[in-house]
């Protein structure tokens, strides 16, 4: 599946003169490799220096480890960096940026009047409360000086931005949260979503504030289609969930599955989007053995005091379900982050098959009560099936297999 979904030089053979690179994101270190040899000077940002060292000091790259899932104050370093360094340049200059899942975190730049600590809670207390990325990243715009088209905006060279997708539709405005795309999102948009996942009132009070105060026309709008300012700015997606499947694809067929690849993202609340993808999958028509393959980007409203992450929280889902524990074949699924990392765990997911719910309860444990205290990963902790990858250096969101006999 890595194979599927790296960054390789061919992406690179275009670019002429001096090219300085924004590299921003978990496959930053194999996208900036690619294109190593176009390079003057720049700046990775990622969550380790992993690629610190491997370029000559004729040219100068600096990488700064940013924090992730939630932005620390190298993030906020990285940001303040990536706009000097863009502010720099000459109309003769080119500005590489290339994008990748987590970049939003680990390059930041908050809006004046907005502490990282503030915009931080922000963004945590959304996710708690369910938000979608769409919804966290229209806030995440209007909250920072670099997100929404504002870091090609600062500069006057040539803007060119690759991005491998981590979003459901492959929307280059919301990978990243679009530091070089014009944002169509506005502050009154960015002020509902607060509205829509817990009201205001849980909110910092000075992000609430500078939201009002945008959708009252008083602060200036995020760059829209048609800004001047990004007229030399283009962004292409080099990278999806499609790839990812389709290298998974190509393993299944290799070990001798037949394979039903399904093109609708899965998205929506975990532990609620694993039955009708179980429905779906038992319906498709195909010889045995077969493997489903999907991918997406679900959420969890966390309510509970457990541990785990979508992932994790889909697997239990799906091994609770009534229709696989009623098949009379057997069958295994898992659902991984394809950067080898789910929520706050040190898991990239978790297996389930037809002998879980029966292991479960020879082990004592209780499904129903610990997906409700959002604790799938303690259930899968105890069974040895949660899924261990390390960071894999790239991110297309989620991918899920199920394996039926």
């Amino acid at each position: 599946m890595a194979r599927a979904i790296d960054a390789d030089s061919s992406w690179y053979r275009d670019l002429r003169g001096s090219v300085v690179v924004v590299a921003a994101g978990k496959a930053s270190a194999g996208m900036v490799r690619g294109a190593r040899g176009f390079l003057r000077r720049g700046l990775i940002v990622a969550p380790t220096r992993a690629i610190e060292g491997e370029f000559p000091p004729s040219i100068p790259i600096e990488c700064v480890a940013g924090g992730h899932p939630s932005p620390n104050a190298a993030s906020e370093e990285a940001g303040r960096k990536a706009l000097a360094l863009a502010e720099s340049l000459t109309p003769d200059d080119t500005l590489l940026v290339l994008l990748s899942g987590g970049a939003s975190a680990l390059m930041v730049a908050p809006a004046e009047g907005i502490t990282l600590d503030e915009k931080r809670a922000t963004t945590d207390r959304l996710m708690r409360e369910g938000a979608d990325i769409h919804a966290l990243n229209t806030v995440r715009k209007h909250l920072s000086q670099i997100k929404g088209g504002q870091l090609a905006a600062r500069t006057r060279a040539r803007t060119i931005a690759l991005a491998i997708s981590d979003v459901v539709g492959d929307d280059p405005s919301v990978i990243a949260s679009g530091p070089t795309v014009a944002d169509s999102s506005t502050f009154a948009d960015a002020l509902g979503f607060l509205r829509r996942f817990g009201g205001e009132s849980i909110y910092p009070p000075s992000v609430v504030e500078r939201l009002r105060q945008g959708a009252e026309g008083r602060l200036a709008e995020t760059p829209k289609p048609g800004d001047p300012r990004l007229a030399r700015a283009t962004t292409t997606v080099i990278g999806s969930r499609r790839d990812a499947m389709r290298g998974a694809a190509d393993e299944a067929k290799r070990l001798g599955y037949h394979v039903i690849v399904r093109d609708d993202a899965i998205v929506g609340e975990a532990r609620d989007a694993a039955t009708p993808f179980v429905s779906d999958a038992l319906t498709r028509d195909a010889p045995r053995p077969v493997a489903v393959i999907a991918s997406g980007e679900t959420t969890v409203h966390v309510r509970g005091k457990g541990k785990g992450g979508r992932n994790q929280e889909f697997a239990l889902a799906v091994g609770m379900g009534r229709s696989l524990q009623a098949t009379p074949h057997p069958y295994a699924f898992a659902s991984i982050g394809t950067d080898g990392v789910d929520g706050p765990t040190n898991a990239a997911g978790a297996i389930v098959d037809s002998t879980t719910i029966e292991r479960a309860t020879a082990a004592g444990l209780a499904p129903r009560q610990l997906l409700d205290d959002n604790n799938a990963y303690a259930f899968f902790d105890a069974l040895g099936d949660l899924i261990h990858t390390g960071p894999t250096g790239t991110n297309v969101g989620d991918l899920q297999v199920l394996l039926l006999s």
